[in-house]
């Protein structure tokens, strides 16, 4: 069992520093360009990774913690609750006030349509308002 694990352990870290490689973009693999990184993984395949993990791409801090993300820093934002936001407020007006018109333009057109029901059906004339 052990000597298979002396195979499967730099088998395992080539595998992740392969893989690891071809995802970072091309401008953050340092030193040498990145097809070489791959060729260095693959040629020297117990050294090859620990150096790739070591000094082969720009290494950044992890996003958690105190540092604000990209989208933190560009917009401050704070959560207002719908009912304090008036903007929200403005829109519901504006929303109210369309609907409202709809509904005043669909009971005329309904009251017309009506009306030329009942004067097809007695047979009267049409009026010219």
């Amino acid at each position: 069992m052990l000597r298979l694990l002396m195979y499967l352990v730099p088998l395992a870290l080539t595998i992740f520093a392969l893989i690891d490689c071809l995802n970072t973009p091309e401008d953050e693999a340092r030193h040498v360009p990145k097809i070489a990184w791959v060729f260095i993984i693959l040629l020297f395949w117990i050294v090859g990774p620990i150096v790739w993990l070591a000094a082969g791409k720009v290494r950044r801090p992890p996003a958690g913690g105190r540092t604000p993300s990209e989208w933190h820093r560009n917009h401050q934002f704070e959560q207002v609750a719908p009912d304090d936001n008036p903007e929200f407020l403005k829109s519901l007006a504006e929303d109210n006030k369309r609907d409202e018109q709809l509904l005043k333009n669909w009971e005329a057109d309904l009251r017309r349509r009506e009306e030329e029901l009942r004067r097809k059906e007695t047979g009267e004339e049409p009026k010219d308002n």
